[in-house]
């Protein structure tokens, strides 16, 4: 465990140097950066990030940041960036706004389990780039342990972290002294998973809302549902136009066969009575009436007047014995007599 101050610049260089060593020796180190100090390692030597999340008292199920020395090292570590990504970077980069996005497939690192993403970080303190572009890529966490409160000094880190960490740089108070703010760009719409130093108005300032789902993805289903609708609409129109060209048939059939006599018209209603009633004596009497649409068959039925003789126009008027009570009287027997 060696302390070495940054703050001074005859001291400076040297300081560097030894944490660039430590780093590619896979050794843990502790810098400063524009919101706390942190506790980091080479993000591509396994053995390292283990160390790491030993030192804090954490699992593989919380993956550290990578922090980075340059705008273009995002390209090579992500991928499927959204396009309101590069606009936060070219404003709020570097500063204090953690982007999680989704990993390069190709990359050969193993920070933990990320479910295929990666937070990357470019800090604002020109000691943490110098030392990033000399290094590569750092898996950085805050220097404390978990459940701690972030260390602002060295002083902090190095009372909790102790000698698991081979090299402190001081460089004095954290200036922002507040972690970063983790922002999730892998989900649509994005989500703050980490309150921090740059709020969610900022945000929306920098490249609008995009914490709000767009509404306009429902307009093709909405459009689809319409032509359905119309479609419907002239279906039901030509059926409605097929019904109406049918039942003036059907009128004219019945028309004609109630326009030949007196005796056919009367015949054709009664015909059709057995069809409403409930009695199946009567019902059986008189043949079966055809189906409304079967227009061959109807001028049969109305060709059968013979059923009902008694009302028949054609019986003479002085054989038909006067009578008070026209309905049928039971004789001692038990059978009608029907009168006339």
């Amino acid at each position: 465990m060696t302390v070495h101050d940054t703050q001074n610049p005859e001291s400076r260089e040297a300081a560097l140097a030894a944490a660039v060593d430590a780093v590619r020796a896979g050794d843990l180190i502790v810098l400063p950066t524009d919101t706390v100090y942190g506790i980091g390692a080479d993000a591509f030597t396994p053995d390292a990030v283990t160390a790491l999340q030993e030192a804090k008292g954490r699992g593989r199920d919380t993956p550290p940041p990578v922090l980075i020395g340059d705008h273009a090292v995002l390209l090579a570590l992500a991928a499927d960036i959204p396009d309101y990504v590069e606009d936060l970077t070219d404003e709020l980069w570097p500063g204090a706004l953690t982007l999680i996005l989704t990993a390069q497939p190709s990359l050969t690192w193993d920070l933990g389990e990320t479910r295929g993403t990666v937070a990357l970080r470019m800090p604002d303190d020109e000691l943490s780039l110098e030392l990033l572009r000399r290094t590569g890529p750092l898996a950085v966490s805050s220097a404390n342990r978990h459940g701690k409160p972030a260390a602002v000094s060295i002083l902090d880190a190095a009372t909790q972290l102790g000698d698991s960490v081979e090299i402190y740089l001081d460089g004095g108070p954290a200036r922002i002294g507040e972690s970063s703010t983790i922002l999730d760009t892998t989900v649509t719409p994005a989500e703050i998973v980490r309150e921090g130093a740059i709020t969610k108005e900022r945000i929306i300032e920098v490249v609008g809302d995009i914490f709000t789902a767009p509404a306009v993805e429902e307009e093709p289903e909405e459009g689809v549902s319409d032509d359905a609708a119309a479609i419907g609409e002239a279906e039901a129109t030509e059926e409605g136009s097929a019904d109406t060209t049918a039942e003036p048939t059907t009128v004219a059939g019945s028309s004609a066969a109630e326009s030949t006599t007196d005796g056919s018209t009367t015949a054709g209603a009664e015909a059709s009575e057995p069809a409403d009633q409930s009695d199946p004596a009567e019902g059986a009497a008189a043949p079966p009436s055809a189906p409304v649409l079967d227009l061959p068959s109807e001028p049969e039925v109305a060709a059968a007047p013979e059923a009902p003789a008694a009302e028949s126009p054609l019986s003479p008027l002085g054989e038909q014995a006067p009578s008070e009570d026209p309905r049928p009287r039971a004789t001692g027997d038990g059978a009608e007599s029907t009168p006339g």
